[in-house]
């Protein structure tokens, strides 16, 4: 009884001693927020969150990965919007309200969260109000989303930057292709994951640079440690299982394949199969003095649907075919395959030694012939090679070596 009568009198000598310093002693009434109010303030906070982990305002850009763009695109709804603005002023103490200056994006054309999904090819859920995103997922999900958002800029970035030129530039001339994976939503198998794999996966290319030796015990049983390389100068060290979770649930993940992987000749055609057409090598019998004096080392290079034969059968009044005969030294079939693209992915192969030469037509008008290559009929042949076992895409032509080389 005398402690409890001690304690009232220390909080009266306390209260009153606070009002002598002008000091406001009213209790503070809790503020009550709407639902949606609570959700404006939440996707603030994690606005907040991501300025203080990165350093900087989320921005625009196509270079940025999906959840900076979401944030972005919240902060400029925050800003536009007065009634959002007023809620969220007071705890705005890094100043997001006012627009960074210095930044070199191009303002964002969606105005929402889903808007910007729609444009990603994801499927926004519908609600009464899309500005902030609510999404109810199972914890696995969630869990596999927020490790591979979790990120920190890639230091060694210049080792790999090579990398994904290559990988780019493959993709441009057809070397490369993107496959739609097969382990999507409603189907049960997880994609394969190893060392040196190429995806897509929210948008980003990503490199599995480093798989660990060692097996990791937890939740998913047997699980192993990756290092992912994304092409926005980010890595991510993260659990095997939680990027094929990642992969399962971006119903647009891909793999990076090579153009050839899979059968793409055979030297026994089934009753299945369709022959799409034939890549061949031609010499030409031309008396031009440059291929006169290197005639078994210049050869043209194509694809057709239809018969070689006919194809050449007016060589002689077609500059295509240098204004002469030409000679048929080598054939290759081809099954369900699309011609135009391997054609290209031929002649980009063999661009380094392209033959730089001007004829005249029948007409008497200069013409510069496509399709000849200076590359000997055993490195034609070492690269068909290639591409029926789908290497092809891990070499280069040396010309001045004359030679295939590791990319």
């Amino acid at each position: 009884m005398e402690k409890t009568m001690a304690d009232t009198k220390q909080q009266k000598s306390n209260k009153a001693l606070l009002e002598e310093l002008g000091v406001e002693v009213s209790p503070i009434k809790k503020a009550a927020y709407s639902a949606k109010e609570e959700r404006i303030i939440a996707g603030f906070e994690e606005i907040q969150r991501f300025v203080e982990e990165h350093g900087h305002q989320p921005q625009h850009g196509e270079d940025k990965d999906i959840f900076e763009r979401l944030y972005a695109t919240r902060l400029d709804r925050i800003r536009s919007l007065e009634e959002c603005r007023n809620l969220v002023e007071a705890l705005d103490y890094q100043g997001l309200l006012t627009p960074e200056q210095g930044i070199a994006e191009a303002r964002a054309e969606y105005k929402t969260d889903a808007e910007l999904l729609d444009e990603l090819g994801i499927t926004a859920p519908k609600e009464s109000d899309v500005t902030f995103l609510k999404h109810v997922k199972p914890r696995a999900e969630v869990r596999a989303a927020e490790e591979i958002a979790s990120r920190t800029p890639c230091a060694d970035f210049d080792k790999f930057k090579p990398l994904f030129d290559q990988v780019q530039d493959q993709l441009t001339s057809g070397l490369l292709e993107a496959k739609v994976l097969k382990s999507q939503k409603g189907q049960s198998t997880m994609a394969e994951i190893n060392q040196g794999d190429w995806f897509i996966v929210n948008g980003q290319k990503a490199y599995i640079a480093d798989i660990s030796k060692e097996r990791i015990y937890g939740f998913d049983k047997n699980d192993y440690r990756l290092r992912v390389i994304f092409d926005n100068k980010t890595e991510s060290d993260l659990l095997l299982r939680s990027m094929q979770k990642a992969l399962y649930v971006d119903e647009a993940s891909r793999r990076i394949v090579s153009l050839s992987a899979g059968p793409l000749f055979d030297s026994v055609m089934d009753d299945e199969d369709i022959a799409s057409g034939t890549i061949y090598v031609l010499r030409s019998k031309s008396e031009h003095t440059t291929i006169a004096e290197n005639r078994n080392l210049i050869h043209k290079i194509g694809v057709t649907g239809g018969s070689v034969k006919t194809r050449i059968a007016n060589a002689r009044q077609d500059p295509t075919y240098l204004m002469a005969e030409v000679d048929v030294v080598a054939t290759y079939e081809l099954y369900n395959i699309n011609r135009t693209k391997l054609e290209h992915l031929l002649h980009r192969f063999f661009e380094p030694s392209k033959l730089e030469i001007q004829i005249n037509d029948r007409f008497g008008n200069p013409v510069i012939p496509r399709e000849w290559f200076f590359v000997p009929l055993f490195i034609i042949d070492e690269v068909v090679e290639k591409i029926k076992d789908g290497s092809i895409s891990q070499y280069r032509y040396d010309a001045k070596n004359v030679k295939l080389v590791t990319a």
